[in-house]
């Protein structure tokens, strides 16, 4: 009786340990890691989700309006406008004052360069900012300001309907070149205008803080570069 008790207790030892075991594997059946891996989808779809950083600014988060939509678009809002104001009304400001500082830079330049018939009868040879105060001084100034205040008018209205997405920022169907006939194209030059405003708005703060310390324009000053 005893060795029989003994034997007993022996087979019902080995069966628990067997149940445990069983039960202990079955954590690990593909039936349990789908259903965690359901749970954990669940869970991170209303949960929060980590931010990328930005393309531009490594070290910052990429901003949420920043989502690469728009052409010329790598993540850099050091200063977080976006957050504040509408995407669109930032690129149509982007746009329109990349497009007349690739102007005024190319103005700048063009003025070290050649001279308009009749353009020293008005401003006896000044250039950059000396223009301007000439021209302040014999009241042309009043008429540019005038007829600039009148395209104004159209560009806010532009602006009212590209807020309401009716149209593209800075799209005012001006393309005598044919720039756009494709996709591609359009493209290509859509993004070349971005990055030559960009680096003509750094350009001509270069070239106007130049001639402020100089009193010469940026070619005539690059051909009378002398070293410190």
């Amino acid at each position: 009786p005893g060795l029989g008790s003994h034997h007993l207790r022996s087979a019902m030892f080995r069966s628990a340990l067997i149940a445990s075991a069983v039960a202990t594997a079955s954590a690990f059946a593909p039936g349990a890691v789908l259903g965690v891996t359901s749970t954990t989808r669940s869970t991170s779809a209303v949960g929060p989700k980590m931010q990328a950083m930005s393309a531009a600014v490594p070290f910052l988060k990429k901003p949420s309006a920043l989502d690469g939509s728009m052409v010329g678009d790598v993540g850099f809002d050091p200063l977080g406008m976006s957050e504040v104001a509408d995407i669109k009304f930032l690129r149509e400001a982007e746009l329109k004052h990349g497009r007349i500082a690739m102007l005024a830079a190319a103005g700048s330049m063009a003025q070290d360069i050649f001279t308009f018939p009749g353009v020293e009868k008005v401003v006896s040879g000044a250039k950059m900012t000396g223009v301007h105060d000439v021209l302040v001084k014999q009241g042309a100034m009043g008429q540019l300001l005038l007829w600039l205040s009148f395209l104004e008018v159209f560009g806010t209205i532009a602006l009212f309907e590209t807020l309401e997405g009716k149209r593209a920022p800075g799209d005012f169907k001006f393309d005598p070149l044919n720039f756009s006939k494709n996709d591609v194209t359009a493209k290509k030059y859509a993004l070349a205008e971005v990055k030559n405003g960009r680096l003509a708005m750094m350009g001509i703060g270069g070239m106007v803080h130049g001639y402020f310390l100089t009193g010469k324009g940026p070619i005539e000053l690059l051909s009378n570069f002398k070293a410190l």
